[in-house]
């Protein structure tokens, strides 16, 4: 019943997240990094304290009393991390719901779940899985096979972008995805998926103030609400000053006051994306609660993401006009990457 749960809340909150940017389609007349950060405030400073207060209460308390060490790197990677966040915009923005999110997701997967074992491997912790224990065990070598299956589904589904961007006219890419830039979009969404993946290295980071929740008698369920308060302030200096860079750069600070926008419709559509988008992780630390914060939970979560960003994608059409062999290879490399998933998957449950 326990995995099951965490099966379900890992499916809200891939829901939650593949899902957000979707209330940003609807801003008008604003740059991206004007509707970017109105709802990067709500998803970074404004929900997470909130959400944390209605879960775990003193929480504040228990920030205040974890050493500097812990703070520091759980800041660190929020910094890192606020890379891959800043830029995962971008490329969803460049590629469209479906590549965009199929390719930073990919890597975010692949990264996520193997990163973490190189550095234990040099920093050996107790109960951590080192590179040494996925080259040298049956379990760790399936691990491996599916993070190279992630990538070679990361592969093909480039190769259909590839396809695309040759296939269409300029005038039916802009209707599927406005701002469609093959290259540039997959620069972006590898730096995005490798940077991204550091939020989970956060968790980790943070996790003395999760276990401090738990022991002051709070519910297990929501004990890393308290470390997404501090990992996301990382989140936010990163996005924020970019943004700031960028509203200098395009002359857009008008956006927040310009009256001949829809102005109170902007506002509302992008705190709804900020909201939405926090609460991938809101469910993603219930989930992990169940299923344990390895492997397993970070790229169940990514594969529920995919999934919906490429029903949305579905939706919007991002593929309709291109021929059945464009459409058949897309298909091809997304199912690649979910079964990479399950491979994965598997080779956790029999560690």
């Amino acid at each position: 019943m326990q995995v099951l749960l965490g099966v379900i809340f890992h499916f809200i909150g891939g829901f939650a997240s593949g899902s957000f940017y979707m209330p940003y389609k609807k801003v008008k007349q604003w740059k991206w990094e004007s509707y970017w950060i109105i709802g990067g405030l709500f998803s970074w400073l404004v929900v997470p304290p909130l959400a944390a207060w209605l879960t775990v209460p003193g929480f504040s308390d228990i920030i205040k009393a974890t050493g500097p060490e812990v703070l520091k790197y759980t800041v660190l990677f929020g910094v890192l991390w606020g890379f891959g966040g800043l830029t995962y915009g971008l490329g969803v923005r460049y590629l469209g719901m479906s590549l965009g999110n199929s390719v930073v997701l990919g890597f975010c997967s692949a990264f996520g779940a193997l990163v973490p074992s190189i550095y234990y491997n040099f920093y050996p912790t107790e109960g951590k899985t080192t590179l040494n224990d996925l080259l040298t065990t049956g379990w760790g070598q399936i691990v491996l096979g599916g993070v190279i299956l992630c990538l070679v589904g990361i592969f093909i589904c480039g190769k259909a972008g590839m396809m695309k961007e040759k296939e269409l006219s300029t005038e039916e890419k802009q209707k599927s995805v406005a701002e469609f830039s093959l290259v540039k979009g997959l620069l972006v969404a590898i730096f995005s998926g490798i940077m991204s993946a550091c939020f989970n290295f956060g968790i980790e980071a943070g996790k003395p103030m999760a276990e401090a929740a738990v022991k002051a008698g709070m519910n297990p369920l929501y004990q890393n609400n308290v470390t997404y308060v501090v990992l996301l302030w990382g989140g936010l200096a990163t996005n924020f000053i970019w943004c700031m860079i960028l509203n200098f750069r395009n002359k857009s600070f008008g956006d927040y006051t310009d009256k001949k926008t829809p102005l109170l419709k902007n506002y509302i559509f992008s705190a709804v994306a900020g909201t939405t988008w926090f609460l991938q992780f809101f469910f993603y630390g219930m989930g992990e609660s169940k299923l344990g914060n390895g492997a397993s939970s970070w790229i169940l979560h990514m594969a529920f993401i995919i999934l919906v960003a490429n029903m949305w994608g579905i939706v919007l059409k991002e593929w309709k006009a291109v021929g059945n062999k464009t459409r058949t290879t897309f298909i091809i490399g997304l199912a690649t990457i979910l079964l990479s998933v399950l491979v994965v998957g598997y080779g956790n449950a029999m560690k």
